[in-house]
């Protein structure tokens, strides 16, 4: 995956961020919950009464997100240079890691450290470390 800096707006990524913290703000002033993606959907494989509904929409806003975005202009071009079955690996491998850490980059990284949890910025820390030596090692040594 490359980014398109020919094309980079950095007003539609400050508006994304500024919608992003808005979101988690009002998600945990309303429902009291932290907005960590992996724990909400975690929250679905076992379900609980009267648990299911919000989750079910905040997943269902999240996949029809880019629909609304069509409303006002195309979606960006996304270009992935790499297989499926590579793909599938490393959402595996971070769908684990996530369970590990106990919640994800929106979870720690958005909220966790919007509150100065050291537990969420010491998580934050290891998913960057981790994701820069793992960049480094697929193109610098593996040469993928």
């Amino acid at each position: 995956m490359l980014i398109d800096w020919n094309h980079f707006t950095p007003w539609t990524a400050l508006a994304g961020g500024v919608l992003i913290g808005t979101a988690s703000a009002i998600f945990v002033l309303f429902n009291g919950r932290i907005a960590g993606i992996t724990g909400i959907l975690g929250g679905l494989f076992k379900p609980r009464r009267r648990d299911i509904g919000w989750r079910l929409a905040f997943i269902t806003g999240l996949m029809i997100a880019p629909l609304a975005w069509l409303l006002f202009a195309p979606l960006p071009a996304i270009e992935i240079n790499a297989s499926n079955a590579l793909l599938a690996a490393a959402g595996l491998i971070v769908g684990i890691g996530t369970r590990y850490a106990s919640g994800c980059t929106s979870g720690h990284g958005v909220c966790g450290i919007s509150r100065l949890s050291p537990r969420s910025i010491i998580a934050t820390l290891a998913f960057m470390a981790t994701g820069v030596l793992t960049v480094y090692v697929a193109r610098h040594v593996l040469g993928v």
